[in-house]
């Protein structure tokens, strides 16, 4: 089974999709964003900031013994550091990374107890390359890496797997809200020319579902932009 953060819109939305249209079952979370009519019987309302709405969540859940959790949820600020709102900085690492270790805590238990689990969380460049304005997105995102490794390194022996997918850019998600000029500057950095097709994500979380021996780590998906 498939349990998807921040799958109503962008890339959780599109792999929420691709999932339930093979057969899995799926459970999508979504919070500002309200999901697809068609889809919406898949979802429900959380707050992954509050654990007790994630607990909440997670109890209502007919859990299977294969459970394979996949991060998505994550908002942005854009503030230069100097005239950031203190409390808007620390929303972001409060959602980003907070809200991802609350669902991850929340289902370990029973991954543990299964001796098996998928743990997909997803990062991103930005943490890597050092983008003005975006220090509590590169912040919550970076912090997510350590957290990765920790979790590998306590779970391992129960047959449980964490790694983290540093996503670049793609034709899906914050990329598509960029402006044209920046999006054409982005490109030039990458030896393609071109943003990425969402499939790669696709395959790139299947890699990991797949690989018992990939473990702690962060793959990135990024074109070589440099």
């Amino acid at each position: 089974m498939k349990i998807i953060t921040g799958a109503s819109r962008g890339i959780g939305k599109y792999l929420l999709e691709k999932y339930i249209g093979t057969g899995e079952t799926v459970y999508g979370s979504f919070f500002s964003t309200q999901p697809s009519p068609e889809y919406s019987r898949y979802y429900s309302k959380i707050d992954v900031a509050n654990y007790s709405d994630v607990t909440n969540w997670i109890s209502s859940i007919s859990l299977t013994n294969r459970i394979e959790l996949i991060n998505c949820a994550g908002v942005n600020y854009d503030s230069f550091a100097h005239k950031a709102d203190p409390s808007l900085w620390g929303k972001i690492i409060e959602i980003n990374l907070v809200g991802t270790f609350n669902v991850i805590r929340a289902l370990l238990p029973e991954m543990r107890k299964n001796n098996y689990g998928r743990i997909i969380n997803f990062s991103s460049v930005v943490a890597q390359i050092g983008i003005p304005g975006t220090s509590a997105y590169a912040a919550s995102k970076s912090g997510l890496w350590g957290m990765t490794k920790a979790l590998a390194a306590e779970n391992a022996l129960k047959g449980i797997t964490v790694n983290s997918l540093n996503l670049g850019y793609f034709e899906i998600g914050m990329g598509e809200a960029l402006s044209a000029e920046l999006q054409r500057k982005i490109k030039e950095k990458i030896p393609t020319n071109e943003f990425g097709d969402k499939k790669n994500i696709l395959n790139a979380v299947n890699f990991l579902i797949d690989s018992d021996y990939v473990n702690g780590t962060c793959l990135n998906i990024n074109g070589g932009l440099y």
